[in-house]
């Protein structure tokens, strides 16, 4: 199982990546190894500012559908717009090409918060 060190996570399997004010947030390789073959991904907020923990999407598998919850305050400024066609990308590559969104940070000290690849592994019994 791959979780990669320079990330961040939550408790709600989802991991963050930060540049300047940006946050590019997607689900973890055991999410999408839970969850199964992922057939669509929906994010309806986008341009909209919700806080931390709102559901800002969800993401449907074969057996079952997750709600995706926002990992800090923010703006949702961009979806990846090629889960649209492409969802199986979460499964194939869940931290590259399988991102979900980027949010423009309104509490960067937020993401300090967060777990570490060493807290997020005890989570999930790594």
């Amino acid at each position: 199982m791959n979780i990669p060190s320079e990330l961040k996570y939550t408790k709600d399997h989802e991991w963050i990546s930060i540049e300047g004010d940006v946050a590019t947030v997607g689900i973890t390789d055991f999410a999408q190894g839970e969850l199964g073959d992922i057939v669509y991904v929906e994010v309806e907020t986008l341009d909209e500012t919700l806080a931390q923990d709102e559901v800002f999407g969800t993401v449907e598998a074969v057996k079952t559908v997750s709600d995706l919850f926002l990992p800090l305050d923010g703006e949702i400024i961009e979806f990846n717009e090629s889960l649209e066609d492409e969802p199986e990308k979460v499964n194939a590559d869940p931290y590259g090409d399988g991102w979900m969104i980027k949010i423009k940070m309104s509490d960067p000290s937020q993401f300090d918060g967060l777990l570490s690849d060493t807290d997020y592994k005890a989570l999930i019994g790594a």
